[in-house]
């Protein structure tokens, strides 16, 4: 049995749906008011292939990482480069979990990892480090490839203005589908969870740092992560990048269009001194490029949960993005549940 998709979003999550659809033999569009895809959150974030690593307090965020980072590597070999030192390192007093308890969670998650010394990285106030294997995302990589695959399946620069069910169908800016899937981070159609949007600040700068992360944790803390760009990194912080909270998306922009330059100077001098407690050289080392503004999408509560949701309403389906490497439980999910729903079986891809 074939159906027709009408999928909201051309980010990761959007994009990967729908090309997984499509070699199935189903009938996708994809409508995204960009001009091109991977642009908002997919194309604004610190192109990190996650294990796990990032959140030892949520283990379904965890395992979800986890289970699909290989499959990731499998499936998209050519849309992520290793890291050659890619470290998570855990202060002696600014970390929620100490040391021995972060290794802990970490080897019973079943994540391979490599102990070193914090002082083989000139790192400073670190109580131990774990060297990992995670990943870059090559996000022009993935353009191409989704460009090619999904040729004549999207609709870009087209808003949806109008969502409306009737006779078993679902009916985009008028057009027919037999089942929606917004995939928008709750732009579009409501999350089933306590959500809120988040403006926030992320930093870049250049270095000839080579090919190297650092992520300190767990808790109120900052990352330095590579892009797809060689001498290219950002700089994140848990405290200082977010902007604020606000109860809708359109909300968020608006807050980010009133951001000036003495703002982004302030959160820059506290973002660069966190960082340096634990990198003294971090200024000597990393230049200032410029800002990058955007929104993130997250669920309350203070066990980090930045794992995949996705609830059915009627026909439509709605996808709370996790990590990148989880948007194969957003795909396999959605398929399970019109297998539910039709008595059918789909032969997955």
């Amino acid at each position: 049995m074939s159906f027709k998709f009408g999928i909201i979003g051309a980010g990761w999550y959007g994009c990967h749906i729908a090309s997984s659809f499509k070699a199935l033999g189903f009938d996708v569009t994809v409508f995204d008011g960009e001009d091109t895809i991977l642009e908002r959150a997919s194309g604004n974030n610190q192109f990190r292939l996650h294990q796990g690593f990032h959140y030892a307090r949520n283990y379904r965020t965890r395992v979800q990482s986890r289970d699909g980072y290989m499959r990731f590597i499998e499936r998209y070999p050519t849309l992520s480069d290793p890291i050659e030192h890619n470290l998570y390192a855990v202060p002696n007093q600014d970390s929620l979990i100490d040391f021995l308890t972060y290794r802990l969670i970490m080897t019973s998650s079943g994540i391979e990892f490599t102990e070193v010394k914090p002082e083989q990285y000139a790192l400073n106030d670190c109580s131990g480090v774990l060297l990992t294997d995670e990943r870059v995302m090559r996000t022009d990589k993935a353009r191409e490839l989704f460009n090619l695959r999904l040729q004549g399946n999207f609709r870009l620069g087209e808003t949806v203005t109008s969502i409306e069910e009737k006779h078993n169908q679902v009916f985009l800016n008028g057009e027919a589908f037999d089942y929606v899937i917004d995939a928008t981070w709750g732009s579009v159609l409501a999350i089933d969870s306590p959500i809120f949007y988040e403006p926030t600040l992320l930093l870049y700068y250049r270095s000839d740092a080579g090919s190297y992360a650092l992520t300190m944790v767990d808790g109120n803390l900052c990352s330095v992560y590579p892009t797809e760009r060689p001498d290219i990194f950002t700089l994140s912080s848990v405290t200082h990048t977010p902007l604020g909270r606000c109860k809708s998306m359109q909300a968020a922009r608006v807050f980010l269009g009133q951001v000036d330059s003495d703002l982004i100077t302030k959160k820059r001098k506290l973002m660069e001194a966190q960082v340096s407690k634990y990198m003294p050289e971090f200024c000597e080392k990393f230049e200032f490029v410029e800002p990058q503004l955007s929104v993130k999408t997250k669920i309350m509560g203070a066990t980090d949960d930045r794992s995949c949701y996705v609830s059915k309403q009627g026909r439509k389906f709605v996808v709370m993005s996790g990590k990148i490497d989880t948007i194969f439980y957003a795909s396999e999910t959605i398929l399970s549940m019109i297998e539910a729903e039709n008595e059918i079986q789909v032969n997955r891809i």
